[in-house]
Protein backbone atom coordinates (compact mmCIF):
# COMPACT_ATOMS: atom_id res chain seq x y z
CA UNK A 1 0.00 0.00 0.00
CA UNK A 2 0.90 3.94 -0.51
CA UNK A 3 0.51 6.01 2.57
CA UNK A 4 0.54 9.20 2.89
CA UNK A 5 0.90 10.39 6.43
CA UNK A 6 0.03 14.40 7.47
CA UNK A 7 2.15 15.48 10.09
CA UNK A 8 4.75 12.93 9.00
CA UNK A 9 7.77 15.46 10.79
CA UNK A 10 6.10 14.84 14.30
CA UNK A 11 6.95 11.98 16.82
CA UNK A 12 4.02 9.73 15.44
CA UNK A 13 5.31 10.70 11.91
CA UNK A 14 8.14 9.63 11.80
CA UNK A 15 7.26 6.15 13.96
CA UNK A 16 4.83 5.95 11.27
CA UNK A 17 6.98 5.94 8.63
CA UNK A 18 9.12 3.44 10.77
CA UNK A 19 6.44 0.77 11.04
CA UNK A 20 4.90 1.38 7.00
CA UNK A 21 8.48 0.41 6.06
CA UNK A 22 8.72 -2.20 8.76
CA UNK A 23 5.31 -3.91 7.25
CA UNK A 24 6.46 -3.74 3.21
CA UNK A 25 4.57 -0.74 2.39
CA UNK A 26 6.04 2.20 0.99
CA UNK A 27 5.47 6.07 2.42
CA UNK A 28 5.09 7.82 -0.85
CA UNK A 29 4.77 11.36 0.54
CA UNK A 30 4.54 13.18 3.94
CA UNK A 31 2.88 16.98 4.37
CA UNK A 32 2.86 19.25 7.30
CA UNK A 33 1.81 22.14 8.57
CA UNK A 34 0.99 24.67 5.60
CA UNK A 35 0.84 21.91 2.73
CA UNK A 36 -1.83 21.17 0.74
CA UNK A 37 -2.84 17.56 1.35
CA UNK A 38 -4.76 17.01 -1.74
CA UNK A 39 -1.86 16.23 -4.54
CA UNK A 40 -0.88 13.53 -1.38
CA UNK A 41 -3.92 11.88 -1.42
CA UNK A 42 -3.81 11.77 -5.17
CA UNK A 43 -0.91 9.72 -4.97
CA UNK A 44 -1.85 7.32 -2.45
CA UNK A 45 -4.01 4.58 -1.35
CA UNK A 46 -4.57 5.70 2.27
CA UNK A 47 -4.03 9.06 4.34
CA UNK A 48 -3.45 8.74 8.09
CA UNK A 49 -3.48 12.21 9.65
CA UNK A 50 -1.64 12.77 12.76
CA UNK A 51 -1.70 16.70 12.60
CA UNK A 52 -3.78 18.85 14.34
CA UNK A 53 -7.89 19.53 14.36
CA UNK A 54 -7.78 22.96 12.84
CA UNK A 55 -6.45 20.67 9.64
CA UNK A 56 -9.42 18.48 9.98
CA UNK A 57 -11.27 19.69 7.17
CA UNK A 58 -8.67 20.31 4.63
CA UNK A 59 -7.31 16.32 4.79
CA UNK A 60 -10.86 15.28 4.64
CA UNK A 61 -11.97 16.81 1.62
CA UNK A 62 -8.28 15.91 0.36
CA UNK A 63 -9.34 12.11 1.03
CA UNK A 64 -12.99 12.43 -0.91
CA UNK A 65 -11.41 14.35 -3.99
CA UNK A 66 -8.97 11.03 -4.44
CA UNK A 67 -11.47 8.46 -3.02
CA UNK A 68 -9.50 7.17 -0.61
CA UNK A 69 -9.53 5.99 3.16
CA UNK A 70 -8.28 8.13 5.40
CA UNK A 71 -7.22 7.07 9.25
CA UNK A 72 -7.39 10.12 11.77
CA UNK A 73 -5.36 9.98 15.42
CA UNK A 74 -5.36 13.60 16.03
CA UNK A 75 -6.79 14.19 19.28
CA UNK A 76 -8.62 17.02 20.98
CA UNK A 77 -11.13 17.48 18.41
CA UNK A 78 -14.28 19.07 18.90
CA UNK A 79 -18.03 18.67 17.86
CA UNK A 80 -17.93 20.51 15.05
CA UNK A 81 -14.84 17.77 13.84
CA UNK A 82 -17.60 14.95 14.47
CA UNK A 83 -19.68 16.65 12.01
CA UNK A 84 -16.81 16.76 9.36
CA UNK A 85 -16.37 12.90 10.23
CA UNK A 86 -19.39 12.40 9.67
CA UNK A 87 -19.82 13.86 6.11
CA UNK A 88 -16.91 12.71 4.75
CA UNK A 89 -17.86 9.14 6.10
CA UNK A 90 -20.84 9.39 3.72
CA UNK A 91 -18.55 9.24 0.61
CA UNK A 92 -15.24 7.49 2.09
CA UNK A 93 -14.24 5.07 4.72
CA UNK A 94 -13.42 7.24 7.71
CA UNK A 95 -11.39 5.71 10.73
CA UNK A 96 -10.76 7.75 14.01
CA UNK A 97 -9.80 6.82 17.28
CA UNK A 98 -8.03 8.45 20.12
CA UNK A 99 -5.32 5.99 20.40
CA UNK A 100 -4.53 3.22 17.76
CA UNK A 101 -3.00 0.67 19.84
CA UNK A 102 -4.30 -2.99 19.84
CA UNK A 103 -3.88 -3.10 23.48
CA UNK A 104 -5.84 0.29 24.25
CA UNK A 105 -8.07 -0.74 21.65
CA UNK A 106 -9.16 -4.21 24.09
CA UNK A 107 -9.53 -2.15 27.12
CA UNK A 108 -11.93 -0.02 26.03
CA UNK A 109 -13.99 -2.72 25.42
CA UNK A 110 -13.10 -4.25 29.02
CA UNK A 111 -13.70 -0.88 30.42
CA UNK A 112 -17.36 -1.02 28.43
CA UNK A 113 -18.14 -4.35 29.70
CA UNK A 114 -17.47 -3.46 33.53
CA UNK A 115 -19.24 -0.47 33.80
CA UNK A 116 -22.41 -2.11 31.96
CA UNK A 117 -22.13 -4.82 34.95
CA UNK A 118 -21.11 -2.82 37.52
CA UNK A 119 -23.88 -0.60 39.11
CA UNK A 120 -24.18 2.95 39.73
CA UNK A 121 -22.95 2.30 43.17
CA UNK A 122 -19.33 1.96 41.89
CA UNK A 123 -17.53 4.97 40.92
CA UNK A 124 -15.40 5.50 38.20
CA UNK A 125 -11.72 7.31 37.45
CA UNK A 126 -9.61 7.56 34.71
CA UNK A 127 -5.96 8.39 35.28
CA UNK A 128 -3.53 9.23 32.31
CA UNK A 129 0.11 10.32 32.41
CA UNK A 130 2.06 11.58 29.62
CA UNK A 131 5.04 12.88 28.53
CA UNK A 132 5.54 16.56 29.38
CA UNK A 133 5.65 17.46 25.66
CA UNK A 134 1.91 16.46 25.03
CA UNK A 135 -0.76 20.09 24.94
CA UNK A 136 -4.35 18.73 25.18
CA UNK A 137 -5.35 17.14 28.50
CA UNK A 138 -7.28 15.28 29.15
CA UNK A 139 -5.72 12.48 26.51
CA UNK A 140 -7.67 11.72 23.88
CA UNK A 141 -6.83 7.98 25.01
CA UNK A 142 -8.74 8.70 28.10
CA UNK A 143 -11.26 10.92 26.79
CA UNK A 144 -11.66 7.58 24.38
CA UNK A 145 -11.89 5.16 27.83
CA UNK A 146 -14.45 7.61 29.30
CA UNK A 147 -16.63 7.57 26.59
CA UNK A 148 -16.65 3.51 26.25
CA UNK A 149 -17.63 3.75 30.29
CA UNK A 150 -20.26 6.09 29.83
CA UNK A 151 -21.91 4.68 26.58
CA UNK A 152 -22.26 1.67 28.70
CA UNK A 153 -24.03 3.52 31.83
CA UNK A 154 -25.97 5.13 29.09
CA UNK A 155 -25.19 8.67 29.95
CA UNK A 156 -23.37 11.29 27.93
CA UNK A 157 -19.95 12.34 28.84
CA UNK A 158 -19.98 15.52 28.65
CA UNK A 159 -22.62 15.80 31.18
CA UNK A 160 -20.96 13.77 33.76
CA UNK A 161 -16.97 14.38 32.89
CA UNK A 162 -15.37 16.03 36.28
CA UNK A 163 -11.70 17.22 35.90
CA UNK A 164 -9.27 19.40 37.10
CA UNK A 165 -10.19 19.37 40.97
CA UNK A 166 -9.51 21.55 43.26
CA UNK A 167 -10.17 23.21 46.32
CA UNK A 168 -13.44 22.53 48.24
CA UNK A 169 -15.44 20.76 45.63
CA UNK A 170 -17.83 18.94 47.70
CA UNK A 171 -18.94 15.16 47.63
CA UNK A 172 -18.21 13.48 44.64
CA UNK A 173 -21.24 14.32 42.24
CA UNK A 174 -23.06 10.63 41.35
CA UNK A 175 -22.86 9.30 38.23
CA UNK A 176 -19.71 11.42 37.75
CA UNK A 177 -16.84 10.15 35.71
CA UNK A 178 -13.47 11.69 37.24
CA UNK A 179 -10.77 12.35 35.38
CA UNK A 180 -6.86 12.74 36.54
CA UNK A 181 -4.15 14.53 34.20
CA UNK A 182 -0.60 13.77 34.38
CA UNK A 183 2.43 15.65 32.37
CA UNK A 184 5.90 14.70 33.11
CA UNK A 185 9.43 13.13 31.53
CA UNK A 186 9.32 10.75 28.84
CA UNK A 187 6.36 8.83 29.41
CA UNK A 188 4.67 7.53 26.25
CA UNK A 189 1.35 6.64 27.68
CA UNK A 190 -0.21 5.14 30.89
CA UNK A 191 -4.20 4.89 31.35
CA UNK A 192 -6.05 3.31 34.14
CA UNK A 193 -9.68 2.67 34.79
CA UNK A 194 -10.37 2.58 38.76
CA UNK A 195 -14.35 0.91 39.32
CA UNK A 196 -14.51 2.09 43.29
CA UNK A 197 -17.05 0.19 44.79
CA UNK A 198 -18.30 -0.55 48.01
CA UNK A 199 -15.52 -2.04 49.82
CA UNK A 200 -13.56 -3.14 46.72
CA UNK A 201 -11.84 -1.69 43.77
CA UNK A 202 -10.81 -2.99 40.07
CA UNK A 203 -8.16 -1.06 38.35
CA UNK A 204 -7.93 -1.68 34.48
CA UNK A 205 -4.86 -0.44 33.25
CA UNK A 206 -2.40 -0.47 30.25
CA UNK A 207 0.90 0.98 29.56
CA UNK A 208 2.71 2.34 26.45
CA UNK A 209 6.22 1.27 26.96
CA UNK A 210 6.91 2.91 22.83
CA UNK A 211 5.64 5.08 20.45
CA UNK A 212 5.73 2.06 17.53
CA UNK A 213 2.92 0.17 19.26
CA UNK A 214 0.50 3.25 18.19
CA UNK A 215 2.42 3.47 14.88
CA UNK A 216 1.93 -0.43 14.00
CA UNK A 217 -1.37 0.01 15.07
CA UNK A 218 -2.39 2.34 12.83
CA UNK A 219 -1.11 0.16 9.55
CA UNK A 220 -2.85 -2.52 10.49
CA UNK A 221 -6.08 -0.90 10.64
CA UNK A 222 -5.16 0.95 7.53
CA UNK A 223 -4.63 -2.72 5.53
CA UNK A 224 -7.74 -3.59 7.30
CA UNK A 225 -9.66 -0.47 6.02
CA UNK A 226 -8.45 -0.55 2.73
CA UNK A 227 -11.33 -2.24 0.02
CA UNK A 228 -14.24 -1.32 2.85
CA UNK A 229 -17.22 0.95 1.74
CA UNK A 230 -17.87 3.98 3.03
CA UNK A 231 -18.19 4.82 6.59
CA UNK A 232 -17.48 5.91 9.78
CA UNK A 233 -15.52 2.57 11.34
CA UNK A 234 -13.54 1.93 15.07
CA UNK A 235 -10.55 0.14 16.30
CA UNK A 236 -13.08 -2.18 17.48
CA UNK A 237 -14.01 -3.25 14.05
CA UNK A 238 -10.60 -4.09 13.16
CA UNK A 239 -10.21 -6.20 16.20
CA UNK A 240 -13.37 -7.70 15.39
CA UNK A 241 -14.68 -7.10 18.87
Amino acid sequence: MRFGVIGHKGRMGEALAAAITEAGHTLQVGVDAGGDPEPLACQCDVLVDFSAPAALAANLAAARAAGIPILIGTTGLGEEHVIMLAEAAKVVPVLQTGNFSLGVTLLAHLVREAASRLGPDWDIEVLELHHRMKVDAPSGTARLLGEAAAQARGISLPDHMESGRHGMTGARREGAIGFATLRGGTVAGEHSVIFAGPSERLTLSHSAEDRMIFARGAVKAAEWLRGKPAGRYTMEDVLGL
